[in-house]
């Protein structure tokens, strides 16, 4: 398979940009208000243990879906394209999982309903985020890939509208499913997928073989790796405990209306810096720049909340972390399909690219609780998240490939 060339049109950008919100929607929902909650009725005593259970065996799952699907997706010779019958599937399984969520009234049906939802979410998100290689030109690409980056913290808004406006959790489940099911639904009608003449033959072997992508012959993707890793690692501890941090420490009575208030903060933001950085950086033909400048702005917003936890020092930590990682989530993802090994294998290594989204979940539970806990709360997970965004974004100037 070869580079597109031909420009894609708003609306086609539009649809894929819809569906990746309603998965985001049904992921960031429940991780922002609605597990916190129900782990918060299901073991009072516990509830940072459960939560960071229940999100982190839920993240594993996504570092192994995510990679899997993209390698079946790129393989799929569907008469309705590659990508197509994985964002349907993964949009109804989805669906099933946050409602078994809603009725989950002990820990081991919250991690079924959450399993299934990451499973079934990643296999959409693999096949949503491919389409963007597989149709839009490298010129293209920074716009629109800004686009599909802020899908992110547009689903983010809109799963937390969702859960906080219904008082019962069960109910804000529900929601986030409808809403899941009816956001894919002008991708499926308008995809224009491309479609795989012949399917290769599977060698189980080289199936799983081709999931290693050396460092060593492929250093600009390892380096791509190792950056989003980082950022991802740090955005987790930033934000994972957003809910019991205005709770426990900023002292509102209200947490939910405070974790919407600042997502709305944060995403306006976001969506202020991904549009017009996206395009800039398409102009000037430049990423890496702007990925450096927004580790060191997201590293100033933890520091604000590290040392000012008020409300008014939670928005303006908001309106920092949500321009930092704007002009990050709209310059990255142009960045990644530019170091990409082959055209052929796009899913599959976005996929492994993926993991460095979904790791970091697993790894933030077990670094955050005890830091939280009993190694010196909210101030130092806020330092050590800014920390490794810095890194990340010194360790960017690292690849060679792309300027």
């Amino acid at each position: 398979m070869t580079e597109p060339t031909v420009r894609v049109r708003p609306g086609w950008t539009a649809a894929v940009v819809l569906a990746n919100v309603g998965v985001f929607a049904a992921w960031l929902g429940p991780i922002q208000v609605l597990l916190a909650k129900q782990s918060e009725a299901v073991a009072p005593g516990n509830k940072e243990f459960v939560f960071g259970l229940v999100t982190g065996i839920g993240a594993a799952v996504s570092v192994v879906a995510n990679p899997a699907f993209g390698a079946i997706s790129d393989r799929t010779a569907s008469r309705y394209g590659r990508r197509v019958p994985w964002v349907l599937a993964g949009a109804v399984g989805g669906a099933v999982g946050l409602f078994v969520l809603s009725g989950a009234r002990v820990i081991g049906l919250m991690l079924l309903g959450w399993c299934l939802m990451q499973l079934f979410g990643n296999a959409l998100l693999a096949a949503a985020t491919a389409v963007v290689p597989d149709r839009v030109p490298v010129a293209q690409r920074g716009s629109v890939g800004g686009w599909v980056a802020i899908s992110q913290v547009l689903g983010a808004l809109v799963g937390t509208a969702l859960a906080a406006a219904f008082d019962n959790y069960a109910l804000g489940y529900i929601a986030c499913a409808a809403f899941l099911l009816l956001s894919v639904v002008p991708y499926l009608l308008r995809s224009h997928d491309t479609r795989l003449a012949t399917r290769p033959p599977f060698v189980l072997g080289q199936f799983l073989r081709g999931f290693w992508i050396s460092p060593r012959q492929y250093p600009d993707f390892g380096w791509a790796w190792l950056t989003r890793f980082l950022f991802n690692v740090g955005n987790a501890l930033g934000t994972l405990y957003l809910f019991y941090y205005l709770q426990d420490k900023v002292g509102i009575e209200d947490p939910d209306s405070g974790v919407l208030i600042l997502t709305a903060i944060y995403s306006l933001c976001v969506l202020v810096t991904a549009i017009s950085v996206g395009g800039w950086s398409d102009r000037i033909a430049r990423r890496k720049v702007f990925v450096t400048a927004s580790g060191w702005v997201m590293a100033i917003a933890g520091v604000v909340l590290a040392l000012w936890p008020t409300w008014p020092g939670a928005i303006v930590g908001a309106v920092i972390l949500g321009s930092g990682f704007g002009v990050y989530l709209s310059v990255d993802f142009a960045l990644l399909t530019q170091v990409l090994p082959n055209a052929r294998d796009r899913a599959k290594d976005l996929g492994v690219i993926n993991i460095a989204n979904s790791l970091p979940q697993v790894l933030a539970p077990a670094i955050a609780a005890p830091i939280v806990r009993h190694l010196g709360g909210y101030p130092v997970l806020y330092f050590l998240a800014s920390f490794v965004t810095v890194l990340a974004g010194v360790l960017v100037t690292r690849i060679r490939s792309v300027n």
